[in-house]
Parts: structure tokens; sequence; C-alpha cells
């Protein structure tokens, strides 16, 4: 029982951390969102290297027998989909307020764009993209980030019970989409 309290902390001390502090304004939209602007291949298909990525079906590796298995042996008791120790991780913005999603949200998106770039509901629109790609937008005024080490190993790191040796510069190759020069 111990054992299983002190994972529960621990997880809700990573939880906040997980959760940027941004404008309340802010809320999670989804990856759809998103997909409206950056699935095209003309401008970086963004959507289409995320869809194909470990981190679009994070939310439905939870249900394999494999992670029943892992959360079983880490004390997580029932549903890996349905426990916080695990949707902190498998799920954007999982942690966050329900003030914080809009009604576009779905958890079921897994990692989504949002877990490195921030809430999109403030900088979700073709003005404000191009401002904050212009540099003429401060990103923190619409809760934009970059995704940087620190965001990763929030999540990618010892506590995970599946946790491999993460090096950052590998997996960053993986998963970059950058906007296409002009």
């Amino acid at each position: 029982m111990k054992k299983i309290i002190t994972m529960l902390a621990t997880l809700a001390l990573m939880a906040a951390f997980v959760v940027p502090v941004f404008s309340a304004d802010a809320q999670y939209v989804g990856v759809n969102k998103c997909k409206m602007c950056h699935k095209s291949a003309k401008k970086g298909n963004q959507f289409g290297k995320w869809s194909e990525s470990a981190h679009a079906k994070a939310y439905a590796t939870l249900a394999t027998d494999e992670a029943k298995a892992v959360a079983k042996k880490a004390g997580v008791s029932g549903d890996p989909q349905k426990a916080a120790e695990c949707l902190t991780c498998h799920v954007t913005g999982y942690s966050a307020p329900a003030s914080a999603k809009a009604a576009t949200y779905k958890m079921e998106e897994g990692v989504t764009c949002e877990a490195c770039h921030g809430p999109g509901s403030l900088y979700k629109s073709m003005k404000v993209m191009k401002a904050l790609t212009a540099g003429t937008q401060d990103a923190a005024a619409v809760a934009f980030m970059k995704g940087t080490e620190k965001t990763c190993v929030e999540c990618h790191n010892e506590k995970s019970p599946t946790y491999k040796p993460f090096k950052f510069a590998e997996r960053w190759k993986e998963i970059e989409h950058p906007l296409p020069k002009k």
C-alpha cells in the first residue's frame, strides 16, 4: 500500500510539471484543429507525421494486454485507460482542469501536437500562426511553445514503468516536422 501511495504522489507531482501554466483563456482543442492547416505536403504534413507516430497511438496502447500487464506490475489497479497514473503521460492535457479543454478536445487522440506546443485555442488561427512564424507574435501571449528536451523528459524518464534510455537528439529526428522553407 505504501508503494502505491508513493507512486501516486510521485505521479501527481509529475503531473504538476506536465501541464504547463498558460493564460487562463488557453484551451486544448484537439488534433483536428491542427490538422486543418498542417496536413498538406506543401505545408509539411505535420499531421501525417504525427498520425504515424507512437504518440498518436499512446492512448490506444493502454488497452493492450501488454499495457495491462505493465500497469498491474506497477501497482495500477484496473483499466490503464482510466488510470490517472497512465493517462498523465499517454493523453495530452489529461491533468488540466476541465475549463482548459474545449468541446473539440478528445483524450482518445493520445499525445497530440498540444503536448509540445501548448493548448492551441489562442494560436490556432491562420493569422496568429503566420505572425508566430514571422516573429511578430509573442508566443507566450498565445500559449504557444516549441517542444524541447525538457518537454519530452517530463514523461520519457526513469519513473515510467517502460522506460528505455532517452536520447533526445535521436528521438527528435523521429518526430521532427518542420515547416517547409519558402
